[in-house]
C-alpha cells in the first residue's frame, strides 16, 4: 500500500487552491449556461426579438443546465472527501475512448484489487494537466466506492466513481466514513454523482 502524504488531503497546500479553481470553473459553467437565457427573459418586451433569442437559448442550453447545476453542488462531496481521506500516490493507466477522449482511470491498489474509475461529471485528460508523472496519480477516498483523484501534487482534484456500479456489503472497515462523506449509500451501493 502507498504511504499517506498528509493526514488528510486538505492539509496539502495545493489542494485547497485546486479546489477553489474547481468551484470557480463550475460556477462559470452555471453562469455561462444559465445567465444568457435569464438576460434574454428580462429583455422580453423591451428589445425586439428577445423572445426568439430566449426560446433559442432555452432549447440549446436547457438540456445541459441541470448537469452543470448538479456538478456545482456536488463539489461539496469533493470537499468532504478531501477533508476526510489522505492523498495516496498510486501507479495508474488512462485508457481512452476510440474518439481519443479520456475514458477512465485504472488504479491497481494491490495484488487483489484493481479499480477502474470514471471521472465525473465531465471527462478530463489528467495526463495533460501540469502532470510530470502521467503514470502516477494521487487518490483520496475508498477504492471500493470512489473518491477524488489528482495529478501528482494535488492541484487538480476531480471526483471519480466506480466504472461498473456494484453493491458492497454494508458495514466493515471504512464503510461509515465513506457513508458520512457521500461515497456510498446506506444500501452499500456507491454514489454515481
Amino acid at each position: 500500500m502507498s504511504l499517506a502524504l498528509t493526514k488528510v488531503a486538505w492539509d496539502h497546500p495545493l489542494t485547497p487552491v485546486g479546489y477553489k479553481r474547481l468551484v470557480t470553473r463550475r460556477l462559470v459553467w452555471v453562469l455561462s449556461l444559465g445567465g444568457p437565457p435569464l438576460v434574454a427573459l428580462a429583455c422580453i418586451g423591451r428589445i425586439p426579438h428577445a423572445r426568439t433569442c430566449f426560446a433559442l437559448m432555452t432549447m440549446l442550453m436547457f438540456p445541459y443546465l441541470p448537469w452543470v447545476v448538479i456538478a456545482y453542488f456536488r463539489r461539496l462531496r469533493v470537499a468532504a472527501v478531501l477533508q476526510a481521506y489522505p492523498w495516496r500516490e498510486w501507479p495508474c493507466r488512462h485508457p481512452r475512448y476510440v474518439t481519443g477522449s479520456p475514458a477512465t482511470v485504472v488504479i491497481p491498489f494491490g495484488d487483489d484489487l484493481t479499480a477502474t474509475f470514471r471521472i465525473i461529471p465531465f471527462p478530463v485528460a489528467l495526463t495533460e494537466l501540469e502532470n510530470d508523472h502521467p503514470d502516477r496519480i494521487w487518490f483520496a477516498g475508498d477504492p471500493r466506492f470512489g473518491g477524488v483523484v489528482s495529478p501528482v501534487g494535488g492541484h487538480y482534484p476531480v471526483r471519480v466513481v466506480p466504472h461498473t456500479p456494484r453493491r458492497e456489503e454494508c458495514g466493515g472497515e471504512g464503510f461509515d466514513l465513506a457513508r458520512r462523506v457521500g461515497l456510498v449509500r446506506a444500501s452499500g451501493k456507491a454514489t454515481r454523482t
